[in-house]
């Protein structure tokens, strides 16, 4: 089990205060690791339960969608522990209006939080792990890295993206010593998904093509994300891990 330990080892989760940012730290924080959360909003509930696991904790409150405040949040991050050895990519938003009215600003604001924050952030913490030599990125993509989606179409393009720039990176960084994967979450009940789950028959739907026959829940992603973090995972690079309760499998 000393694969997975995590025990000394700092995780930097965005979008942590709740939703599946809060499960992917309490899970981390689990394993050994001490966390840094980055949110928009409170991180406070993240902060206790960690505590109460014995590990250390932070927060940073940001609107990471604005790429002038990124390399500042991260140092910020950095200065908290010394060292950043996980980077946990998981804050999001999603908006949902048809292709044909689809606002710009509505694109654009999907894109700043979902796809630049990845990168940029991929980036600052990328050149800090080559540096040590070694580090594990998670981005979390979606099934809508592989699907196109209803109403969604920044969303989607975000997510596609996610799994492209997790590739790219994985090419150019595995001979440095660090592991860039990405999560695909199924259909999680989170604040996301208040929308479809509120629709009676778009839920049915949805949970009738789940063979596990339920909503995923942030605890879902425990597991994986302790793996995609640990030593575990040294020889696995550039791939998408869908966590879907078999929804992909359909």
């Amino acid at each position: 089990m000393g694969l997975f330990d995590l025990t000394g080892k700092v995780a930097v989760v965005t979008g942590g205060g709740s939703g599946l940012g809060q499960g992917i730290a309490i899970g981390l924080a689990e394993a050994g690791a001490d966390i840094v959360s980055i949110s928009y909003s409170s991180s406070d509930e993240t902060i206790q339960a960690v505590e109460s696991l014995g590990r250390k904790a932070s927060a940073i409150k940001a609107d990471l969608s604005d790429e002038t405040v990124l390399e500042s949040v991260f140092n910020e991050a950095l200065g908290f522990f010394g060292k950043v050895d996980i980077l946990v990519n998981n804050a999001g938003i999603i908006r949902r209006v048809a292709a044909a009215d689809h606002p710009a600003q509505d694109w654009h604001d999907v894109i700043s939080l979902n796809l630049n924050s990845v990168f940029f952030l991929c980036q600052l913490a990328g050149r800090h792990m080559i540096e040590r030599g070694s580090g594990k990125i998670i981005n979390i993509a979606s099934m809508l890295t592989y699907q196109g989606g209803i109403n969604v179409p920044g969303y989607t393009a975000s997510k596609h993206a996610v799994a492209g720039i997790t590739k790219a990176l994985a090419n150019e960084w595995a001979s440095k010593g660090i592991q860039i994967n990405a999560i695909a979450p199924g259909y999680m009940a989170t604040d996301n998904t208040s929308a479809i789950r509120a629709d009676e028959n778009r839920s049915r739907d949805i949970l009738a093509r789940i063979p596990a026959s339920r909503w995923g829940t942030p605890a879902d992603l425990k597991g994986p994300a302790v793996f995609l973090a640990s030593d575990a995972s040294d020889y696995m690079n550039g791939h998408v891990v869908c966590v879907d309760g078999g929804w992909m499998a359909r």
